[in-house]
């Protein structure tokens, strides 16, 4: 079965046709960026944009980086504050004229993960963290998604766990592999503490870099990279709505 998936993030929206017996990417992903300020119509303009450079007409699953609820939103940490209380399912179907189901972007990876990737066959406690330009995650116990966790809000430091150590503010502090890596374990110290999980995947753009900074974690968790990286998003979210009708 052939779906279309997005991956609508903070500063780019990508997508591609995915087989969700596989797992792969039938075509080559098409990426653009989030438009600036990332308001419903112009996000949902970008993604009938790239519905139509695939010339797609069936369903679309779209990850969003927020809490979703019935394919309205309920939070906006990056993306204009226009988005919450918007029915962002209905919006996208409206505008493409696709059925569509939408839901968390980090869920979207992790169900990706547990079908194709790392997380395959593990039915401890499973959590998957996405770093870019904030922190996405998703958590599993026997195989079983709960929604909308947002772990990147958890307190660190006076704030919000992502202003401290997502990619983007380790891009803007100029921080060192090093000195970014030991906030990252001080970050996964915490979550063990509240979950004690079985393994920990890390996901997103930051984790094409996971050399650079796995020896500076020194959890008692094993940490290991999502094996379908900056992909997982779109195939996960193709997975959402592969039992959905034409």
């Amino acid at each position: 079965m052939k779906r279309l998936g997005i991956d609508i993030g903070g500063t780019g929206i990508k997508g591609a046709i995915v087989d969700t017996e596989t797992g792969e990417l039938v075509e080559e992903r098409y990426r653009l960026l989030t438009p600036q300020p990332s308001k419903p119509e112009a996000v949902a303009a970008t993604v009938a944009e790239i519905c139509a450079k695939f010339d797609w007409k069936g369903p679309i699953g779209c990850g969003f980086p927020a809490v979703v609820q019935g394919g309205v939103v309920k939070t906006a940490a990056n993306v204009d504050e226009e988005w919450i209380g918007t029915d962002g399912q209905a919006l996208i179907s409206k505008v493409t004229g696709c059925p569509t189901w939408m839901l968390n972007d980090a869920d979207a990876a992790g169900l990706a993960e547990m079908r194709f990737g790392a997380g395959k066959g593990h039915l401890g406690t499973v959590i998957i963290l996405t770093i870019g330009t904030g922190i996405g995650s998703a958590i599993f116990t026997r195989g079983v998604l709960v929604t909308n966790t947002e772990f990147g809000h958890l307190r660190l430091k006076g704030r919000d766990a992502e202003k401290w150590i997502s990619d983007a503010v380790r891009e803007q502090e100029e921080l060192t592999w090093k000195r970014w890596g030991r906030r990252f374990n001080r970050y996964l110290r915490e979550l063990d503490t509240l979950f004690s999980p079985e393994i920990y995947l890390l996901g997103g753009g930051g984790s094409k870099h996971y050399e650079k900074f796995i020896q500076y974690l020194e959890t008692s968790t094993p940490v290991l990279p999502a094996t379908l990286l900056n992909d997982a998003g779109i195939v996960g979210a193709a997975l959402a709505v592969e039992g959905l009708e034409e």
